[in-house]
């Protein structure tokens, strides 16, 4: 792999490193701490806002009318994100052990905390569970197809892509022929970075 582009990943996941180093600064910034992976915020905190609550008719009533139109099209999206969510989970457990692939770890992407937040009232907290749900199994899902390409068609594409994902830098260059034939199948058993990731984070 040219060294350049492996030079330019590091630095990506140094400053994805770093953003997440600044995220639990934000902790101590809004006075809560996590005890056995559940957030706690000071009394005092919640006290105040809770305070703040605005009404769920007052929070509907601050969007247009036809926005409010389109809350069933919104909540129609669960039925595919389900199944979505329920296919991918069980294509992996079946799929990943015959390929050799690290599963993807759910909780890692689908992240249910926002929705009972103190200073939401019930419609915001409908609201959050079904983003961070609905988000979350993209984010999962996304991380599945990329392990899954990475195996099966490691190649990159002629144009350059807006967002790439997690494995694409793996990935053989357009047209490179050569190198493909030559190094197929150590690349598509290269997950040698999410060995080294978990054993990081067990230890």
């Amino acid at each position: 792999m040219d060294s350049r582009i492996e030079e330019i990943a590091a630095q990506i996941k140094t400053l994805e490193d770093e953003l997440m180093e600044e995220l639990r600064k934000k902790q101590d910034e809004f006075f809560y701490t996590l005890e056995n992976k559940k957030v706690k915020f000071q009394e005092n905190v919640i006290k105040e806002g809770r305070s703040r609550i605005v009404s769920s008719i007052k929070y509907l009533s601050s969007f247009p009318v036809l926005a409010i139109f389109t809350i069933p099209f919104i909540w129609s999206m669960m039925i595919p994100a389900l199944l979505v969510d329920i296919f991918v989970s069980v294509y992996q457990i079946v799929c990943f052990p015959i390929y050799k692939i690290p599963k993807v770890k759910r909780s890692d992407y689908v992240v249910i905390d926002r929705y009972n937040l103190f200073y939401l009232d019930r419609v915001e907290k409908i609201n959050c569970l079904y983003c961070e749900y609905f988000n979350g199994v993209i984010g999962y899902t996304r991380e599945i197809a990329a392990r899954t390409e990475q195996f099966w068609c490691p190649i990159k594409h002629s144009k350059p892509q807006k967002d790439m994902h997690s494995r694409y830098e793996k990935f053989f260059d357009f047209g490179d022929y050569n190198t493909y034939r030559k190094e197929l199948e150590d690349r598509r058993a290269d997950f040698k970075d999410l060995q080294e990731e978990t054993e990081v984070i067990q230890s």
